[in-house]
């Protein structure tokens, strides 16, 4: 495809969204042609699921449930939003995607890896990345950050434990290293502006490849 898929990927409270933000604006500023989305969600199918994966009163969901939506909600934003972007030659940043699965249902919910890999590979018929950036931080900062957040929605992911929080940042270690010709790490603890900076770097030096 013509345009440039990236992803952004972290612990919750990485600042991932605020810096895609601030990212789209920049890029579009220097003429790309950029178009910013978010899993699960980006567009109204994929949002309803998203309502019923995030809703904090569905504490009874099943782990292999909620790894099936996901992949679900991936499926129709993909063929809906981001593969018809890209056939446009845009510039497509992404607020999480399968990486995201892996370590959460995959690692985080011990579904294993492959098995939510298998699912999501049916779900995305081979359209992966060619870059996803993670913003690397310790999970009890970046749960820190979330509780001095008021703006920010707490949803039933949150409410979480910081045992399953750690054990999904294990995973997310996992999987950068099983796709590191694809991955490159952010520290995001350090400074808004300096994580912005090195973020748009590593963007223009890939779509300049």
């Amino acid at each position: 495809m013509a345009g440039y898929f990236i992803t952004f990927e972290g612990p919750e409270g990485a600042g991932k969204t605020t810096i895609l933000g601030i990212l789209q604006d920049e890029l579009s500023k220097k003429g790309y042609d950029v178009v910013s989305t978010r899993e699960p969600g980006g567009i109204d199918i994929a949002e309803q699921i998203r309502s019923v994966i995030l809703d904090k009163k569905n504490t009874k969901m099943d782990s292999r449930t909620e790894a099936l939506l996901y992949a679900a909600s991936r499926r129709q934003h993909l063929v809906e939003k981001v593969i018809p972007a890209l056939e446009a030659g845009k510039i497509v940043l992404c607020d999480r995607f399968i990486d995201s699965s892996l370590a959460y249902q995959g690692y985080g919910r011990n579904l294993g890896i492959d098995e939510v890999l298998s699912i999501n590979e049916f779900a995305i018929n081979g359209l992966m990345p060619s870059l996803t950036l993670f913003f690397d931080i310790d999970p009890e900062k970046g749960l820190t950050r979330i509780g001095k957040n008021d703006e920010r929605e707490v949803n039933r992911l949150d409410l979480e434990n910081i045992s399953f929080h750690q054990k999904v940042y294990k995973g997310y270690l996992l999987v950068a290293e099983r796709f590191k010709n694809r991955f490159q790490k952010i520290n995001a603890d350090n400074p808004l502006e300096l994580v912005t900076k090195e973020a748009l770097e590593i963007i223009e030096s890939h779509i300049r490849k």
